[in-house]
Protein backbone atom coordinates (compact mmCIF):
# COMPACT_ATOMS: atom_id res chain seq x y z
CA UNK A 1 0.00 0.00 0.00
CA UNK A 2 1.42 3.36 -0.97
CA UNK A 3 1.67 5.91 1.79
CA UNK A 4 -0.29 8.95 0.77
CA UNK A 5 1.83 12.04 0.95
CA UNK A 6 1.16 14.10 4.02
CA UNK A 7 1.89 17.32 2.18
CA UNK A 8 2.23 18.87 -1.22
CA UNK A 9 4.66 21.59 -2.24
CA UNK A 10 2.63 24.05 -4.28
CA UNK A 11 5.46 26.47 -5.03
CA UNK A 12 9.10 27.03 -4.26
CA UNK A 13 11.10 30.12 -5.05
CA UNK A 14 14.09 32.21 -4.09
CA UNK A 15 12.81 34.86 -1.72
CA UNK A 16 16.10 36.56 -1.12
CA UNK A 17 19.63 35.99 -2.30
CA UNK A 18 22.79 37.83 -1.46
CA UNK A 19 26.46 37.58 -2.25
CA UNK A 20 28.86 40.15 -0.90
CA UNK A 21 32.58 40.40 -1.53
CA UNK A 22 33.57 43.97 -0.72
CA UNK A 23 36.74 44.31 -2.81
CA UNK A 24 39.51 42.59 -4.75
CA UNK A 25 41.67 42.03 -1.68
CA UNK A 26 38.80 40.31 0.06
CA UNK A 27 38.13 38.21 -3.00
CA UNK A 28 41.76 37.02 -3.13
CA UNK A 29 41.76 36.28 0.60
CA UNK A 30 38.43 34.44 0.51
CA UNK A 31 39.56 32.45 -2.53
CA UNK A 32 42.41 31.03 -0.40
CA UNK A 33 40.33 30.47 2.70
CA UNK A 34 36.91 29.46 1.47
CA UNK A 35 37.54 25.86 2.47
CA UNK A 36 37.19 27.08 6.06
CA UNK A 37 33.75 28.52 5.41
CA UNK A 38 30.79 26.84 7.10
CA UNK A 39 27.33 26.18 5.82
CA UNK A 40 24.57 27.10 8.22
CA UNK A 41 20.95 26.28 7.79
CA UNK A 42 17.95 27.77 9.47
CA UNK A 43 14.33 26.79 8.93
CA UNK A 44 11.25 28.68 9.98
CA UNK A 45 7.66 28.55 8.99
CA UNK A 46 4.48 30.49 9.27
CA UNK A 47 0.94 29.39 8.81
CA UNK A 48 -1.00 30.87 5.95
CA UNK A 49 -4.71 30.19 5.58
CA UNK A 50 -6.33 26.94 4.35
CA UNK A 51 -3.77 24.52 5.77
CA UNK A 52 -1.03 26.26 3.81
CA UNK A 53 2.33 26.91 5.37
CA UNK A 54 5.16 29.07 4.15
CA UNK A 55 8.46 27.39 4.95
CA UNK A 56 11.57 29.54 4.71
CA UNK A 57 14.88 27.75 4.51
CA UNK A 58 17.91 29.98 4.93
CA UNK A 59 21.37 28.87 3.90
CA UNK A 60 24.37 30.93 4.92
CA UNK A 61 27.92 30.23 3.90
CA UNK A 62 30.28 32.18 6.09
CA UNK A 63 33.66 32.51 7.68
CA UNK A 64 33.63 31.51 11.32
CA UNK A 65 36.92 33.33 11.94
CA UNK A 66 36.80 37.03 12.75
CA UNK A 67 38.63 38.00 9.55
CA UNK A 68 38.53 41.53 8.24
CA UNK A 69 38.33 40.23 4.71
CA UNK A 70 35.32 38.09 4.14
CA UNK A 71 32.53 37.29 1.78
CA UNK A 72 28.95 36.64 2.75
CA UNK A 73 26.58 34.35 0.89
CA UNK A 74 22.99 33.83 1.85
CA UNK A 75 19.84 32.53 0.29
CA UNK A 76 16.30 32.41 1.64
CA UNK A 77 14.27 29.81 -0.16
CA UNK A 78 10.53 29.76 0.31
CA UNK A 79 8.25 26.78 -0.12
CA UNK A 80 4.49 27.00 -0.01
CA UNK A 81 3.24 23.74 1.40
CA UNK A 82 -0.24 22.36 1.73
CA UNK A 83 -0.58 20.00 4.67
CA UNK A 84 -2.95 17.08 4.49
CA UNK A 85 -6.21 17.56 6.41
CA UNK A 86 -5.47 14.60 8.65
CA UNK A 87 -2.27 16.02 10.05
CA UNK A 88 -3.12 17.64 13.35
CA UNK A 89 -0.31 16.55 15.58
CA UNK A 90 2.30 19.24 16.16
CA UNK A 91 5.11 16.67 16.10
CA UNK A 92 4.02 15.32 12.72
CA UNK A 93 3.82 18.83 11.41
CA UNK A 94 7.30 19.69 12.67
CA UNK A 95 8.72 16.59 11.06
CA UNK A 96 7.08 17.45 7.74
CA UNK A 97 8.46 21.00 7.82
CA UNK A 98 11.92 20.20 9.13
CA UNK A 99 12.57 16.91 7.31
CA UNK A 100 10.22 15.92 4.55
CA UNK A 101 9.85 19.29 2.86
CA UNK A 102 13.59 19.94 3.23
CA UNK A 103 14.55 16.60 1.70
CA UNK A 104 12.35 17.42 -1.27
CA UNK A 105 13.52 20.96 -1.91
CA UNK A 106 17.16 20.57 -0.98
CA UNK A 107 18.51 19.39 -4.36
CA UNK A 108 17.04 22.52 -5.96
CA UNK A 109 18.15 24.78 -3.16
CA UNK A 110 21.67 23.39 -3.19
CA UNK A 111 21.97 23.81 -6.96
CA UNK A 112 20.74 27.41 -6.74
CA UNK A 113 23.10 28.19 -3.87
CA UNK A 114 26.09 26.65 -5.65
CA UNK A 115 25.27 28.68 -8.75
CA UNK A 116 25.33 31.80 -6.57
CA UNK A 117 28.76 30.87 -5.17
CA UNK A 118 30.14 29.92 -8.57
CA UNK A 119 28.78 33.08 -10.20
CA UNK A 120 30.35 35.06 -7.38
CA UNK A 121 33.77 33.86 -8.53
CA UNK A 122 34.20 30.80 -6.32
CA UNK A 123 33.84 28.05 -8.92
CA UNK A 124 35.82 25.61 -6.82
CA UNK A 125 33.28 25.47 -4.02
CA UNK A 126 31.48 22.18 -3.53
CA UNK A 127 29.14 21.49 -0.67
CA UNK A 128 30.72 18.24 0.40
CA UNK A 129 28.44 17.03 3.05
CA UNK A 130 24.82 16.46 2.30
CA UNK A 131 22.61 17.85 5.01
CA UNK A 132 20.88 15.07 6.88
CA UNK A 133 17.61 16.68 7.89
CA UNK A 134 16.33 13.60 9.70
CA UNK A 135 19.44 13.55 11.84
CA UNK A 136 19.17 17.29 12.57
CA UNK A 137 15.54 16.83 13.51
CA UNK A 138 16.29 13.90 15.79
CA UNK A 139 19.11 15.79 17.50
CA UNK A 140 16.84 18.73 18.06
CA UNK A 141 13.92 16.78 19.50
CA UNK A 142 15.48 13.79 21.19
Amino acid sequence: MKMTEKFKILAQFVKDMSSETPDVQSYAFVKENISKYNLNIDINSKALKNKLIEVNTTLKFEDKEPNEKKSHFEIIYASIVRIDEEINDKKDLEKIILCDVQNKIYPNLEKTFLNLLHNSGFEEVKLEKKIDFNKLYNEKFN
